[in-house]
Protein backbone atom coordinates (compact mmCIF):
# COMPACT_ATOMS: atom_id res chain seq x y z
CA UNK A 1 0.00 0.00 0.00
CA UNK A 2 1.00 3.48 -0.11
CA UNK A 3 3.72 5.24 2.57
CA UNK A 4 6.11 2.42 3.04
CA UNK A 5 9.04 3.96 5.23
CA UNK A 6 9.84 5.03 8.27
CA UNK A 7 8.41 8.61 7.78
CA UNK A 8 5.07 6.17 6.98
CA UNK A 9 5.30 4.23 9.92
CA UNK A 10 6.03 7.44 12.32
CA UNK A 11 2.97 9.49 10.42
CA UNK A 12 0.75 6.43 8.56
CA UNK A 13 -0.50 8.48 5.88
CA UNK A 14 -2.25 6.24 3.35
CA UNK A 15 -3.84 7.16 -0.21
CA UNK A 16 -7.11 6.22 0.43
CA UNK A 17 -8.91 7.33 -3.22
CA UNK A 18 -12.36 8.64 -1.94
CA UNK A 19 -13.80 8.15 -5.53
CA UNK A 20 -15.63 11.59 -6.78
CA UNK A 21 -19.38 11.62 -7.28
CA UNK A 22 -20.69 11.39 -11.07
CA UNK A 23 -23.69 13.11 -12.54
CA UNK A 24 -26.39 11.01 -15.14
CA UNK A 25 -25.08 13.19 -17.66
CA UNK A 26 -26.36 13.20 -21.07
CA UNK A 27 -24.19 10.95 -23.31
CA UNK A 28 -23.06 12.02 -26.95
CA UNK A 29 -23.99 9.53 -29.52
CA UNK A 30 -20.71 8.49 -32.22
CA UNK A 31 -21.86 11.63 -34.09
CA UNK A 32 -21.33 13.87 -31.35
CA UNK A 33 -24.90 14.90 -31.19
CA UNK A 34 -26.23 14.62 -27.31
CA UNK A 35 -29.03 11.70 -26.27
CA UNK A 36 -30.53 11.36 -23.08
CA UNK A 37 -30.21 8.12 -21.70
CA UNK A 38 -33.45 6.22 -20.65
CA UNK A 39 -33.25 4.15 -17.47
CA UNK A 40 -32.25 0.54 -18.97
CA UNK A 41 -35.08 -1.71 -20.44
CA UNK A 42 -35.73 -5.06 -18.64
CA UNK A 43 -34.35 -7.37 -20.11
CA UNK A 44 -34.22 -11.06 -19.16
CA UNK A 45 -30.88 -12.47 -17.30
CA UNK A 46 -28.87 -11.71 -14.16
CA UNK A 47 -27.92 -8.14 -13.61
CA UNK A 48 -24.30 -7.91 -12.11
CA UNK A 49 -23.81 -6.74 -8.77
CA UNK A 50 -22.90 -3.49 -7.86
CA UNK A 51 -20.12 -4.03 -5.75
CA UNK A 52 -17.52 -7.05 -5.07
CA UNK A 53 -19.20 -7.73 -1.47
CA UNK A 54 -16.21 -6.69 0.46
CA UNK A 55 -17.12 -5.27 3.94
CA UNK A 56 -15.00 -2.57 4.39
CA UNK A 57 -15.83 -1.35 0.37
CA UNK A 58 -19.51 -2.97 -0.60
CA UNK A 59 -19.18 -0.69 -3.37
CA UNK A 60 -16.15 -1.38 -5.00
CA UNK A 61 -15.37 -3.93 -7.70
CA UNK A 62 -18.47 -5.30 -9.43
CA UNK A 63 -20.34 -8.86 -9.67
CA UNK A 64 -21.25 -10.79 -12.83
CA UNK A 65 -17.92 -11.15 -14.44
CA UNK A 66 -14.23 -11.89 -14.46
CA UNK A 67 -12.10 -9.03 -15.79
CA UNK A 68 -9.22 -11.12 -17.97
CA UNK A 69 -7.29 -7.91 -19.79
CA UNK A 70 -7.84 -3.99 -19.55
CA UNK A 71 -6.39 -3.11 -22.89
CA UNK A 72 -6.29 0.89 -21.94
CA UNK A 73 -5.31 3.66 -24.51
CA UNK A 74 -4.93 7.26 -23.97
CA UNK A 75 -4.12 10.40 -25.37
CA UNK A 76 -3.24 13.59 -22.54
CA UNK A 77 -2.01 16.88 -23.01
CA UNK A 78 -0.39 18.58 -20.07
CA UNK A 79 -1.12 22.11 -21.52
CA UNK A 80 -5.07 21.25 -21.22
CA UNK A 81 -5.12 18.49 -18.75
CA UNK A 82 -8.13 17.10 -21.05
CA UNK A 83 -7.21 12.98 -21.17
CA UNK A 84 -9.25 10.86 -23.61
CA UNK A 85 -9.85 7.55 -23.25
CA UNK A 86 -10.38 4.69 -25.08
CA UNK A 87 -10.17 1.37 -23.02
CA UNK A 88 -11.05 -2.31 -24.06
CA UNK A 89 -11.74 -4.43 -21.01
CA UNK A 90 -11.85 -8.18 -21.88
CA UNK A 91 -14.35 -10.27 -19.22
CA UNK A 92 -15.97 -13.88 -18.98
CA UNK A 93 -19.23 -13.98 -17.43
CA UNK A 94 -19.63 -15.48 -13.94
CA UNK A 95 -23.62 -15.53 -14.76
CA UNK A 96 -26.20 -14.65 -17.17
CA UNK A 97 -26.19 -10.90 -17.19
CA UNK A 98 -28.19 -8.43 -19.02
CA UNK A 99 -26.29 -5.95 -17.37
CA UNK A 100 -23.39 -5.33 -15.70
CA UNK A 101 -21.24 -2.12 -14.15
CA UNK A 102 -17.60 -0.87 -14.42
CA UNK A 103 -16.23 1.41 -12.02
CA UNK A 104 -15.17 4.83 -13.87
CA UNK A 105 -14.74 8.25 -11.75
CA UNK A 106 -15.83 11.19 -13.70
CA UNK A 107 -15.67 12.03 -17.74
CA UNK A 108 -18.08 12.49 -19.95
CA UNK A 109 -18.90 8.66 -21.70
CA UNK A 110 -19.63 8.86 -25.53
CA UNK A 111 -19.76 5.40 -27.17
CA UNK A 112 -20.18 2.29 -24.92
CA UNK A 113 -19.89 -1.17 -27.13
CA UNK A 114 -20.06 -4.97 -26.41
CA UNK A 115 -18.30 -7.28 -29.03
CA UNK A 116 -18.84 -4.18 -31.25
CA UNK A 117 -22.59 -3.24 -30.51
CA UNK A 118 -23.36 -0.56 -29.41
CA UNK A 119 -25.08 -0.19 -25.31
CA UNK A 120 -27.35 1.61 -23.52
CA UNK A 121 -25.19 3.07 -20.74
CA UNK A 122 -26.02 5.62 -17.23
CA UNK A 123 -24.01 6.36 -14.39
CA UNK A 124 -24.99 5.82 -10.51
CA UNK A 125 -23.39 6.55 -7.67
CA UNK A 126 -20.10 7.73 -7.35
CA UNK A 127 -18.31 5.63 -9.89
CA UNK A 128 -20.83 3.41 -11.14
CA UNK A 129 -20.89 2.90 -15.17
CA UNK A 130 -23.97 0.90 -15.52
CA UNK A 131 -24.14 -0.81 -19.16
CA UNK A 132 -27.14 -2.73 -20.58
CA UNK A 133 -25.87 -4.37 -23.71
CA UNK A 134 -27.82 -5.23 -26.92
CA UNK A 135 -27.89 -8.90 -25.98
CA UNK A 136 -27.91 -10.30 -23.04
CA UNK A 137 -24.49 -12.17 -22.18
CA UNK A 138 -24.68 -15.70 -21.18
CA UNK A 139 -22.83 -17.52 -18.25
CA UNK A 140 -19.42 -18.62 -19.36
CA UNK A 141 -19.11 -16.44 -22.65
CA UNK A 142 -15.99 -13.94 -23.37
CA UNK A 143 -16.97 -10.83 -24.00
CA UNK A 144 -15.64 -7.25 -24.67
CA UNK A 145 -16.40 -3.91 -23.46
CA UNK A 146 -15.32 -0.97 -25.37
CA UNK A 147 -15.77 2.30 -24.01
CA UNK A 148 -14.64 5.52 -24.72
CA UNK A 149 -14.66 8.63 -22.66
CA UNK A 150 -12.77 12.15 -22.13
CA UNK A 151 -12.47 14.90 -19.78
CA UNK A 152 -10.11 16.55 -16.91
CA UNK A 153 -9.35 13.55 -14.56
CA UNK A 154 -10.21 14.21 -10.94
CA UNK A 155 -8.38 14.06 -8.06
CA UNK A 156 -9.49 13.99 -4.43
CA UNK A 157 -8.40 15.32 -0.73
CA UNK A 158 -9.04 12.50 1.22
CA UNK A 159 -7.74 14.60 4.44
CA UNK A 160 -5.14 12.44 4.13
CA UNK A 161 -3.87 13.57 1.10
CA UNK A 162 -4.18 14.66 -2.43
CA UNK A 163 -4.81 10.81 -4.14
CA UNK A 164 -6.32 9.31 -7.76
CA UNK A 165 -5.30 10.98 -10.96
CA UNK A 166 -2.74 14.16 -9.53
CA UNK A 167 -0.81 16.73 -11.17
CA UNK A 168 3.06 17.14 -10.98
CA UNK A 169 4.86 20.19 -10.24
CA UNK A 170 6.69 19.83 -13.02
CA UNK A 171 3.04 19.95 -15.25
CA UNK A 172 3.22 16.37 -15.84
CA UNK A 173 0.60 14.01 -14.63
CA UNK A 174 0.45 10.24 -12.52
CA UNK A 175 -2.13 8.11 -10.82
CA UNK A 176 -1.59 6.60 -7.90
CA UNK A 177 -3.49 5.69 -4.42
CA UNK A 178 -5.10 2.46 -2.55
CA UNK A 179 -7.55 1.35 -2.19
CA UNK A 180 -9.15 2.23 -5.08
CA UNK A 181 -7.52 4.91 -8.04
CA UNK A 182 -7.65 2.87 -11.18
CA UNK A 183 -10.83 4.41 -11.85
CA UNK A 184 -9.63 7.64 -12.32
CA UNK A 185 -8.43 7.37 -15.29
CA UNK A 186 -9.60 4.09 -16.98
CA UNK A 187 -13.00 1.80 -16.14
CA UNK A 188 -12.17 -0.84 -14.35
CA UNK A 189 -13.50 -3.83 -11.40
CA UNK A 190 -11.58 -1.82 -9.20
CA UNK A 191 -11.20 -4.09 -6.43
CA UNK A 192 -7.95 -6.82 -5.62
CA UNK A 193 -10.09 -9.89 -6.09
CA UNK A 194 -10.78 -9.53 -9.93
CA UNK A 195 -7.07 -9.70 -11.13
CA UNK A 196 -5.95 -9.15 -14.79
CA UNK A 197 -3.41 -8.31 -17.86
CA UNK A 198 -3.03 -5.24 -18.48
CA UNK A 199 -1.31 -2.52 -21.44
CA UNK A 200 -1.52 1.14 -21.65
CA UNK A 201 -0.95 3.20 -25.33
CA UNK A 202 -0.64 6.55 -23.76
CA UNK A 203 0.56 9.71 -26.17
CA UNK A 204 1.20 12.58 -25.22
CA UNK A 205 3.01 15.61 -26.74
CA UNK A 206 6.55 16.02 -27.25
CA UNK A 207 8.63 16.74 -25.07
CA UNK A 208 6.79 14.59 -22.25
CA UNK A 209 7.06 10.46 -21.88
CA UNK A 210 5.28 8.16 -19.92
CA UNK A 211 5.93 5.54 -17.47
CA UNK A 212 3.94 2.51 -16.91
CA UNK A 213 4.33 -1.15 -15.48
CA UNK A 214 5.60 -3.67 -17.20
CA UNK A 215 7.71 -3.88 -20.31
CA UNK A 216 7.82 -1.21 -22.60
CA UNK A 217 7.38 -1.53 -26.16
CA UNK A 218 9.49 0.56 -28.87
CA UNK A 219 7.74 4.70 -28.69
CA UNK A 220 5.85 5.49 -31.98
CA UNK A 221 6.36 9.23 -32.93
CA UNK A 222 4.68 11.11 -34.97
CA UNK A 223 3.85 15.14 -36.35
CA UNK A 224 5.09 16.44 -32.49
CA UNK A 225 3.41 13.38 -30.51
CA UNK A 226 4.71 10.18 -29.00
CA UNK A 227 2.55 6.94 -27.90
CA UNK A 228 4.31 4.69 -25.44
CA UNK A 229 3.18 1.26 -25.06
CA UNK A 230 3.66 -0.72 -21.94
CA UNK A 231 2.56 -4.14 -21.14
CA UNK A 232 2.06 -6.00 -18.28
CA UNK A 233 1.37 -9.75 -19.11
CA UNK A 234 1.30 -11.05 -15.31
CA UNK A 235 -2.15 -10.36 -13.80
CA UNK A 236 -2.04 -7.33 -11.99
CA UNK A 237 -4.57 -5.97 -9.41
CA UNK A 238 -6.45 -2.64 -10.28
CA UNK A 239 -4.76 0.00 -7.49
CA UNK A 240 -1.15 -1.26 -8.49
CA UNK A 241 -1.33 -0.28 -11.89
CA UNK A 242 0.08 3.24 -12.98
CA UNK A 243 0.80 5.88 -15.19
CA UNK A 244 2.68 8.55 -15.07
CA UNK A 245 3.57 11.71 -17.32
CA UNK A 246 6.35 13.62 -17.28
CA UNK A 247 9.78 14.92 -18.83
CA UNK A 248 11.40 11.81 -17.66
CA UNK A 249 15.17 10.55 -17.15
CA UNK A 250 15.08 6.89 -18.35
CA UNK A 251 17.88 4.58 -16.78
CA UNK A 252 17.62 0.98 -18.39
CA UNK A 253 19.23 -2.28 -17.45
CA UNK A 254 19.05 -6.07 -16.65
CA UNK A 255 18.49 -8.33 -13.55
CA UNK A 256 21.47 -11.29 -13.80
CA UNK A 257 18.94 -13.67 -15.73
CA UNK A 258 17.31 -11.13 -18.01
CA UNK A 259 14.40 -9.61 -16.56
CA UNK A 260 14.41 -6.16 -18.03
CA UNK A 261 14.47 -2.95 -15.33
CA UNK A 262 13.71 0.74 -16.69
CA UNK A 263 13.81 3.88 -13.64
CA UNK A 264 12.25 6.87 -14.73
CA UNK A 265 13.10 9.95 -12.87
CA UNK A 266 11.42 13.25 -12.74
CA UNK A 267 13.15 16.28 -12.99
CA UNK A 268 14.63 16.83 -9.18
CA UNK A 269 14.41 13.55 -8.42
CA UNK A 270 17.70 12.25 -9.76
CA UNK A 271 19.33 12.44 -6.46
CA UNK A 272 17.40 9.36 -5.47
CA UNK A 273 19.73 7.04 -8.38
CA UNK A 274 22.23 5.56 -6.17
CA UNK A 275 19.55 4.02 -4.03
CA UNK A 276 17.67 2.57 -6.65
CA UNK A 277 20.66 1.48 -8.04
CA UNK A 278 20.84 -1.24 -5.53
CA UNK A 279 17.59 -2.75 -6.95
CA UNK A 280 19.26 -5.94 -8.26
CA UNK A 281 21.14 -6.15 -4.66
CA UNK A 282 17.90 -5.37 -2.98
CA UNK A 283 15.99 -8.12 -5.14
CA UNK A 284 18.73 -10.69 -4.71
CA UNK A 285 18.47 -10.43 -1.19
CA UNK A 286 14.18 -10.67 -1.20
CA UNK A 287 15.14 -13.73 -3.80
CA UNK A 288 16.86 -15.34 -1.06
CA UNK A 289 14.32 -15.38 1.49
CA UNK A 290 10.82 -15.53 -0.57
CA UNK A 291 11.46 -17.12 -3.33
CA UNK A 292 11.93 -16.68 -7.46
CA UNK A 293 11.29 -12.96 -8.41
CA UNK A 294 7.46 -13.35 -9.77
CA UNK A 295 7.08 -10.38 -11.95
CA UNK A 296 7.99 -9.32 -15.77
CA UNK A 297 9.98 -6.45 -15.18
CA UNK A 298 11.62 -4.59 -12.33
CA UNK A 299 12.77 -0.71 -11.41
CA UNK A 300 11.42 2.08 -10.35
CA UNK A 301 9.14 5.53 -10.70
CA UNK A 302 10.38 8.48 -8.65
CA UNK A 303 8.69 11.85 -8.33
CA UNK A 304 9.55 14.56 -7.44
CA UNK A 305 6.37 15.46 -5.03
CA UNK A 306 5.95 15.44 -1.07
CA UNK A 307 3.02 13.29 -1.60
CA UNK A 308 2.17 11.37 1.74
CA UNK A 309 2.92 7.63 0.31
CA UNK A 310 5.17 5.68 -1.91
CA UNK A 311 3.01 2.43 -3.26
CA UNK A 312 3.98 -0.92 -4.73
CA UNK A 313 2.80 -0.29 -8.66
CA UNK A 314 3.47 -3.72 -10.22
CA UNK A 315 6.97 -4.40 -11.66
CA UNK A 316 7.44 -0.93 -10.88
CA UNK A 317 6.98 1.10 -7.69
CA UNK A 318 5.96 4.58 -7.37
CA UNK A 319 8.12 6.94 -5.06
CA UNK A 320 7.59 10.07 -3.39
CA UNK A 321 10.43 12.56 -3.30
CA UNK A 322 11.49 11.26 0.46
CA UNK A 323 11.97 7.89 -0.60
CA UNK A 324 15.01 6.20 0.43
CA UNK A 325 16.54 2.88 0.59
CA UNK A 326 14.18 1.19 3.38
CA UNK A 327 11.14 2.48 1.35
CA UNK A 328 12.83 0.20 -1.65
CA UNK A 329 12.78 -2.49 0.31
CA UNK A 330 9.33 -2.36 1.58
CA UNK A 331 7.76 -1.48 -1.59
CA UNK A 332 10.04 -4.28 -3.61
CA UNK A 333 8.89 -7.03 -1.14
CA UNK A 334 5.07 -5.91 -2.09
CA UNK A 335 6.20 -7.47 -5.56
CA UNK A 336 5.40 -10.81 -3.92
CA UNK A 337 3.33 -10.25 -0.80
CA UNK A 338 0.49 -7.46 -2.26
CA UNK A 339 1.13 -7.90 -6.00
CA UNK A 340 1.67 -11.58 -6.74
CA UNK A 341 -0.32 -12.90 -3.97
CA UNK A 342 -2.78 -10.39 -3.40
CA UNK A 343 -5.47 -10.29 -1.13
CA UNK A 344 -9.30 -11.44 -0.94
CA UNK A 345 -10.64 -8.69 1.50
CA UNK A 346 -9.48 -5.55 2.77
CA UNK A 347 -9.62 -6.98 6.10
CA UNK A 348 -6.85 -9.14 4.96
CA UNK A 349 -3.84 -6.45 4.21
CA UNK A 350 -1.93 -7.60 7.39
CA UNK A 351 -0.64 -10.18 4.44
CA UNK A 352 0.48 -7.28 2.01
CA UNK A 353 2.08 -4.50 4.73
CA UNK A 354 3.21 -6.71 7.96
CA UNK A 355 5.02 -9.23 5.66
CA UNK A 356 6.66 -5.96 3.08
CA UNK A 357 7.28 -4.06 6.83
CA UNK A 358 8.80 -6.89 7.93
CA UNK A 359 10.90 -7.29 4.96
CA UNK A 360 12.54 -3.36 6.27
CA UNK A 361 13.61 -5.30 9.23
CA UNK A 362 15.43 -8.31 7.14
CA UNK A 363 17.33 -5.88 5.66
CA UNK A 364 18.19 -4.43 8.81
CA UNK A 365 19.01 -7.72 9.59
CA UNK A 366 21.60 -8.03 7.03
CA UNK A 367 23.31 -5.08 8.01
CA UNK A 368 24.06 -6.58 11.33
CA UNK A 369 21.77 -4.86 13.16
CA UNK A 370 20.27 -7.20 16.52
CA UNK A 371 16.41 -7.39 15.71
CA UNK A 372 15.74 -9.27 18.83
CA UNK A 373 17.24 -6.38 20.94
CA UNK A 374 14.94 -4.14 18.76
CA UNK A 375 12.33 -6.14 19.57
CA UNK A 376 12.56 -6.07 22.85
CA UNK A 377 13.61 -2.80 23.30
CA UNK A 378 9.99 -1.32 21.23
CA UNK A 379 7.77 -3.85 22.98
CA UNK A 380 9.02 -2.42 26.42
CA UNK A 381 8.51 1.32 25.46
CA UNK A 382 5.50 0.86 23.09
CA UNK A 383 2.05 2.72 24.58
CA UNK A 384 -1.06 1.39 25.14
CA UNK A 385 -2.14 2.66 21.84
CA UNK A 386 0.46 0.73 19.59
CA UNK A 387 -1.01 -2.66 21.13
CA UNK A 388 -5.27 -1.55 20.56
CA UNK A 389 -5.18 -2.19 17.36
CA UNK A 390 -5.67 -5.55 15.29
CA UNK A 391 -3.70 -6.79 12.55
CA UNK A 392 -6.63 -8.82 11.08
CA UNK A 393 -9.78 -7.48 10.37
CA UNK A 394 -9.27 -4.32 11.95
CA UNK A 395 -12.64 -2.45 10.40
CA UNK A 396 -13.06 -0.05 7.90
CA UNK A 397 -10.80 2.87 7.91
CA UNK A 398 -8.25 1.06 10.50
CA UNK A 399 -6.26 -0.61 7.84
CA UNK A 400 -3.21 1.09 7.42
CA UNK A 401 -2.18 1.74 10.67
CA UNK A 402 -0.47 -1.13 13.16
CA UNK A 403 0.16 -3.02 10.02
CA UNK A 404 3.39 -0.45 9.66
CA UNK A 405 4.28 -1.17 13.34
CA UNK A 406 2.92 -3.59 15.38
CA UNK A 407 3.11 -5.79 12.43
CA UNK A 408 6.76 -6.07 12.56
CA UNK A 409 7.21 -7.04 15.99
CA UNK A 410 4.34 -9.68 15.25
CA UNK A 411 6.17 -11.13 12.55
CA UNK A 412 9.19 -11.33 14.58
CA UNK A 413 7.35 -13.14 17.32
CA UNK A 414 5.56 -15.63 15.06
CA UNK A 415 9.65 -16.07 13.63
CA UNK A 416 10.78 -17.11 17.61
CA UNK A 417 7.19 -18.75 18.35
CA UNK A 418 7.84 -21.25 15.22
CA UNK A 419 11.87 -21.35 15.02
CA UNK A 420 13.64 -19.92 11.96
CA UNK A 421 13.98 -22.97 9.65
CA UNK A 422 9.94 -23.02 9.59
CA UNK A 423 9.64 -19.14 9.18
CA UNK A 424 11.90 -19.33 6.07
CA UNK A 425 9.67 -22.47 4.69
CA UNK A 426 6.57 -20.18 5.76
CA UNK A 427 7.60 -16.96 3.99
CA UNK A 428 8.80 -19.52 0.60
CA UNK A 429 5.74 -21.85 0.36
CA UNK A 430 3.21 -18.62 0.44
CA UNK A 431 4.72 -17.09 -2.21
CA UNK A 432 4.70 -19.91 -4.27
CA UNK A 433 1.28 -21.89 -3.21
CA UNK A 434 -0.50 -18.51 -3.92
CA UNK A 435 2.00 -17.29 -6.79
CA UNK A 436 -0.58 -14.76 -9.37
CA UNK A 437 -3.49 -15.18 -6.78
CA UNK A 438 -5.14 -13.97 -4.13
CA UNK A 439 -5.37 -14.97 -0.46
CA UNK A 440 -6.90 -14.80 3.13
CA UNK A 441 -5.31 -14.06 6.37
CA UNK A 442 -6.93 -17.52 8.13
CA UNK A 443 -5.16 -19.57 4.84
CA UNK A 444 -1.95 -17.55 5.98
CA UNK A 445 -2.65 -19.17 9.49
CA UNK A 446 -3.55 -22.31 8.53
CA UNK A 447 0.17 -22.67 6.44
CA UNK A 448 1.74 -21.50 9.47
CA UNK A 449 0.12 -24.04 11.50
CA UNK A 450 0.73 -26.70 9.34
CA UNK A 451 4.58 -26.06 8.98
CA UNK A 452 5.43 -25.55 12.79
CA UNK A 453 3.32 -28.95 13.29
CA UNK A 454 2.33 -26.73 16.88
CA UNK A 455 -1.69 -26.56 17.12
CA UNK A 456 -1.78 -24.26 19.53
CA UNK A 457 -0.12 -21.84 17.49
CA UNK A 458 -3.48 -20.49 16.84
CA UNK A 459 -3.37 -19.16 20.70
CA UNK A 460 -0.50 -17.42 19.93
CA UNK A 461 -1.89 -16.35 16.08
CA UNK A 462 -4.76 -14.52 18.30
CA UNK A 463 -3.03 -13.41 20.99
CA UNK A 464 -0.77 -10.96 18.59
CA UNK A 465 -3.05 -10.56 15.23
CA UNK A 466 -6.72 -10.69 15.91
CA UNK A 467 -6.76 -9.42 19.28
CA UNK A 468 -6.22 -5.26 20.11
CA UNK A 469 -4.62 -6.22 23.46
CA UNK A 470 -0.84 -6.79 24.15
CA UNK A 471 -0.38 -10.10 24.24
CA UNK A 472 0.24 -11.61 27.55
CA UNK A 473 3.76 -12.74 28.59
CA UNK A 474 4.25 -16.03 26.96
CA UNK A 475 3.39 -14.72 23.64
CA UNK A 476 4.30 -11.32 23.65
CA UNK A 477 8.20 -13.05 24.22
CA UNK A 478 8.35 -16.37 22.93
CA UNK A 479 11.13 -18.69 22.64
CA UNK A 480 15.03 -17.13 22.65
CA UNK A 481 12.64 -13.57 23.11
CA UNK A 482 12.30 -14.68 27.08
Amino acid sequence: MPRHSLLRVATPLLAVVAVAGCTNAPVPDAGGATTTVAPPPQVTGTEGAEGMGDAYYPDDGNGGYDALDYAVSVTYDPATKNLDGDTTVTARASADLSRFNLDLTGFQVSRVEVDGQQAETRREGEHELVITPKTPIGKDTTFKTRVVYSGVPESVDSGLGVNGWQISSSGGAFAAGEPHSASAWYPVNDHPRDKATFSVRAKVPDPWSVVSIGREEEPVREDGWTTYTWVEPTRVVSYVTTIGIDKWTFERSQLPDGTPVVDAYAPGAESRMPDERRVPEVLAFLTEKFGPYPQSAAGGIFLNENIGFSLETQTRPIYAKWADLETIVHEQAHQWYGNSVSIENWADICLNECLASYAQWLWDEKTGVDLDARFRDTAAKAPNRYWDRKLYDMGEGNEFTAVYTKGQLAMHALRHQIGDDDFATLLKQWAATHRDGNATWPEFEDMATEISGQPDLRAFLKSWFRDANKPEDRYLYPGALR
